[in-house]
């Protein structure tokens, strides 16, 4: 059976605006669900995952983890698990045993996931968010798995009503 692959575009003007689809994003969330986060070098992947941490019910401050690779968090509505693959290997991110993280109890972001695409689950959301100058950013959403593609065209009937 051919997996189901939907996609969506979001386009923020403001920053609130990418806040706003992590926030919508976070209302779907359960354990297992697996985002990444790919695009330009300062585009908000960060900004992304602290919004999206805020939202599930993350207190204090989420930043990135460049330099400890895996972070997590206990949220109020099941626990955040916030990557940076951007330093690692394949052969270092095969060691880590990301696979219990992804399908562990929590919520689960990668940033600069495509450095890993073969060590990530099959069914997922990919975003990528493109820099379009000031607070302007394209993100474009792809859904992998129907769980996804639904959220995916969610996601574009509500962005097409803004």
């Amino acid at each position: 059976m051919e997996q189901q692959i939907d996609q969506a575009i979001w386009l923020a003007h403001t920053e609130q605006d990418t806040v706003a689809l992590a926030e919508l994003l976070a209302d779907w969330v359960k354990p297992g669900v697996i985002l990444t986060l790919d695009g330009d070098l300062g585009a908000g992947k960060t900004r992304f995952s602290q919004a999206f941490a805020k939202a599930i019910g993350v207190k204090g401050v989420v930043n990135s983890p460049t330099f400890t690779i895996i972070k997590e968090y206990e949220g109020e509505k099941l626990p955040f698990y916030h990557m940076d693959v951007y330093r690692l290997s394949q052969d270092e991110a095969d060691e880590l045993g990301l696979d219990d993280y992804f399908f562990g109890d929590g919520a689960t972001i990668v940033e600069w996931a495509s450095l890993i695409k073969e060590l990530l689950p099959a069914e997922r959301m990919e975003l990528f968010i493109e820099h379009l100058g000031d607070e302007a950013r394209r993100i474009r959403l792809t859904g992998f798995g129907e769980q996804y593609a639904s959220w995916c065209r969610a996601v574009q009937e509500i962005g097409a009503g803004r």
